[in-house]
């Protein structure tokens, strides 16, 4: 039997030498049997407490952050980014058993009428780039983003769709994409949070598991900061606490935690010594960071923000600020998109919130000399079907059910190719026919442009390595620079 076997916790951490010897009451005569156990053994209490240091990936990658603006709810590819006039020629009937399949959908029956596409479409820019007259803001920047018309994903609710795009499982308990691009890059400022997370919308379906760092340390789980007030609770210190005091109580729990941490080697306690100090180091660059008085009038007018006001623009003015102050990977989850019923006025209204900001922070970016380090992700959970959802029981009319098979995102800026129309469904929008991207190749592209090999980026867990695509996912390698 391996000896190494028994020198684990109740948590199954390797216990560090000191505990084992101190515990087990074990003489000198015996420290040789130190010798037999393995470097992962004591790895955990020798290494560094600063988790976040910076580190370099695989191979030099483009991008050295990561702004995601996630419309959760899942827009409509079919009203915004994939035209299909064959769908105006069937309005009202039926798509052919044949095209459906199998398919079951949660509120419609597979033999649901057809609807048509509810706005019109232009080309814009060079690049000729089909989409919805609703989006003119991002169609002024058609020849900086990459538009992929193929995604697909094995799930087909919300909050699993949503997990299963940052975490690669159904299911919460896992990193998330964000923890592991922290967990293998550490982090370039020494004031804010690596990973950040906002929130715009009506709510949020997956929840925290969509940032959370799952078995890695929590040092890595992405930090939330609120629209109104103070950006994180208990930012400020109590009335009577100067900084002098609240600098020798930090000392006074940083020995203590250290203590414990070469004692037992959790990686834990590094995350709290780690939280207590960036949690010092906020109260001043918090405040600051969300002040945007010193930004200028034009750039004010460009994301269309009212610096006093919680807005889907004021996020993405803060989120391009936390990348001039090293800030590694952002998620602004705008969620609303879940249009079962009423698709114009759901997306007239979504679109009137986000079009303007999304594409002047890709501006915003650029000119700042930042866009080919910064990767921008614009996307939801999954698709809308081409049949109508129409349900008087429930007060619904011209929306449409939620569609695995096929969606659309764009990307910009660090690592993709620029203005780029990549894959196609089907004419009436129901298939992938070219250049599929499962949920999994887009997380093995994005680490890509980190510098990651998805492959290689891995955490031991309970006897296994896990890796963010888990044994799936290809880069997508035609649309990477």
């Amino acid at each position: 039997m391996n000896c190494q076997s028994h020198h684990f916790s109740e948590r199954g951490l390797p216990l560090s030498r000191r505990w084992f010897l101190r515990e087990c009451g074990i003489g000198l005569g015996k420290v040789g049997l130190a010798s037999l156990l393995t470097d992962a053994f004591v790895s955990r209490a020798a290494a560094p407490v600063d988790l976040m240091v910076p580190k370099q990936p695989h191979f030099p990658g483009k991008a050295r952050a990561v702004i995601h603006l996630f419309m959760a709810g899942a827009p409509s590819q079919l009203d915004l980014f994939d035209y299909k006039p064959e769908l105006l020629k069937l309005e009202g009937k039926p798509l052919p058993p044949s095209v459906i399949g199998g398919q079951r959908y949660a509120f419609i029956r597979s033999d649901a009428a057809v609807m048509a596409p509810r706005f019109k479409f232009k080309k814009y820019g060079q690049s000729g780039a089909e989409m919805s007259e609703i989006l003119p803001h991002i169609g002024s920047i058609a020849d900086e983003i990459c538009l992929i018309r193929s995604v697909k994903t094995d799930q087909f609710n919300h909050a699993p769709a949503q997990i299963f795009f940052n975490t690669g499982f159904s299911q919460p308990g896992r990193p998330s994409i964000g923890s592991w691009a922290t967990y293998g890059l550490g982090s370039e400022s020494k004031n804010l949070p690596a990973y950040v997370v906002m929130s715009t919308g009506s709510g949020i379906s997956g929840g925290a598991a969509n940032w959370s760092s799952g078995f890695i340390p929590t040092t890595f789980t992405g930090v939330r900061l609120r629209n109104q007030g103070d950006p994180i609770l208990n930012v400020a210190s109590p009335k009577g606490v100067d900084d002098r005091l609240q600098r020798d109580t930090l000392d006074l729990v940083r020995s203590m935690n250290e203590q414990q941490l070469g004692a037992v080697g959790d990686p834990e306690i590094a995350t709290r010594i780690n939280a207590y100090e960036m949690a010092f180091r906020l109260q001043t660059s918090a405040p600051e960071l969300m002040d945007l008085k010193s930004e200028k009038k034009e750039t004010l007018e460009l994301y269309g923000c009212d610096p006093d006001k919680p807005s889907f623009a004021r996020a993405c003015l803060l989120a391009r600020r936390m990348v001039e102050r090293g800030v590694r990977f952002i998620n602004i989850y705008h969620e609303g998109w879940d249009a079962h019923s009423d698709v114009v006025g759901n997306h007239t209204g979504n679109c009137k919130t986000t079009d303007q900001a999304s594409a002047a922070l890709v501006k915003d970016l650029k000119r700042l000399g930042l866009l080919d380090s910064t990767l921008v992700i614009w996307g939801g959970e999954f698709g809308r079907t081409p049949m109508v959802e129409t349900n008087p029981s429930l007060g619904r009319s011209m929306g449409r059910d939620h569609h695995p098979q096929a969606f659309t995102l764009w990307m910009a800026g660090g690592g993709v190719k620029r203005g780029l129309s990549y894959g196609a469904t089907d004419e009436l929008g129901f298939h992938t026919v070219e250049n599929p991207v499962h949920v999994h190749d887009m997380q093995a592209t994005i680490l890509h442009c980190l510098g990651f090999d998805h492959e290689r980026l891995t955490y031991e867990f309970q006897g296994r390595r896990y890796r963010l695509t888990d044994v799936h996912g290809h880069v997508v390698n035609d649309i990477v620079v």
